[in-house]
């Protein structure tokens, strides 16, 4: 049998590490592995390599993805699905692994409504797949975050400044909310928790007027900056995405603490830091698990699902599960930044 594989999307720690699950299972079966570079594009153009396991022996704890990415959408390319089958045949590819967010497991998900036999692998740093409790890369970035809120505490202290940091999370806060919580952050700002930009400076106002001459707010990328509305950006991927950088969302409420409360207010944008970098252990432990349930799933011929963590078990879902629903920050962690903010007792 030949597996073919592919990582779609946003590099996320531990992308390698599935590779390397899936390459080490197939060849423990028997099967040989083809990659395709950089997602849906390189599948499209039959840009193919043989994964053997000198190619992915030390690929486990290294960050990003030996194959390459892209936000490319074949069913919004001429021909895309019949260049998809093309490559598959001249391959001689049995079955395909699809590695990535929302957007890549939708794509899956049509596919294998065309014929095609695929499994995927859920990936999004976000951890806003609804169908499983946790994906990985979303450990490192919390990892990541808090580190930062550590160092930013600091400086922030020394110079008795507030700090607005930008943490990734487009629909979902999960990143910003765990990271705040762990860094200490004083102010919690997420998409589904909208606080008026009047409260969030009061916030900050209130600790400068007691003893405490500094604060750190840590905001989502996607949150609504509900004073104005977001510029508009115009510039689009092929799902529809904003680049949410152009938004500019911590600099524009570090201006606002600033022009209302008369103190001094920095911002920082995490952005990329946050992907890349090694996989925490967690990170590892949870990829080489959805890569070998992933071949599992291929060698039973039980096509069209996709790994995901349910408690402490690996479990497998229809695709059409994962892009059903996001999972959004919901009401009891909700509780727990309002509590942190003083919003709620």
């Amino acid at each position: 049998m030949k597996i073919g594989i592919l990582t779609s999307g946003g590099d996320t720690p531990g992308m390698n590490a599935v590779i390397w699950a899936v390459q080490k299972r197939a060849s423990q079966l028997g099967f040989q592995v083809i990659g395709f570079r950089d997602g849906w594009k390189g599948l499209m153009e039959n840009d193919s390599i043989i994964l053997s396991s000198d190619r992915t022996k030390e690929i486990l704890s290294l960050g990003g993805t030996i194959l390459g990415s892209s936000r490319t959408n074949p069913f919004k390319r001429e021909d895309g699905l019949e260049k998809i089958k093309t490559a598959l045949e001249k391959n001689q590819i049995d079955a395909l692994v699809a590695i990535g967010g929302d957007d890549t497991l939708g794509v899956a998900r049509k596919l294998h409504d065309e014929g095609i036999p695929i499994v995927g692998v859920p990936k999004t740093i976000d951890n806003d797949l609804n169908a499983t409790d946790y994906t990985f890369g979303f450990n490192t970035a919390v990892t990541i975050a808090t580190e930062a809120l550590d160092r930013l505490a600091t400086t922030a202290k020394s110079h008795h400044r507030t700090i607005v940091v930008e943490i990734m999370g487009r629909h979902a806060g999960w990143i910003t909310l765990y990271s705040g919580i762990a860094g200490g952050a004083h102010v919690i700002l997420l998409p589904e928790l909208s606080i008026p930009m009047e409260k969030v400076a009061e916030l900050v106002k209130t600790r400068y007027d007691s003893s405490e001459k500094w604060a750190l707010v840590a905001v989502s990328e996607g949150y609504e900056f509900v004073e104005e509305s977001p510029e508009d950006v115009g510039e689009t991927d092929e799902f529809g995405h904003v680049r949410l950088e152009k938004r500019g969302v911590a600099q524009r409420i570090a201006d606002y603490i600033s022009k209302h409360t008369n103190i001094e207010t920095r911002h920082v944008v995490l952005g990329h830091t946050q992907r890349g970098g090694p996989p925490t252990a967690y990170d590892r432990v949870l990829s080489v698990r959805f890569g070998f349930h992933a071949v599992d799933l291929i060698k039973d011929k039980e096509f069209g699902y996709f790994p995901a963590l349910k408690g402490t078990q690996i479990i497998h879902l229809p695709l059409k599960d994962a892009v059903d629903q996001l999972k959004l920050v919901d009401e009891h962690h909700l509780r727990i930044a309002k509590i942190i903010m003083g919003l709620e007792s």
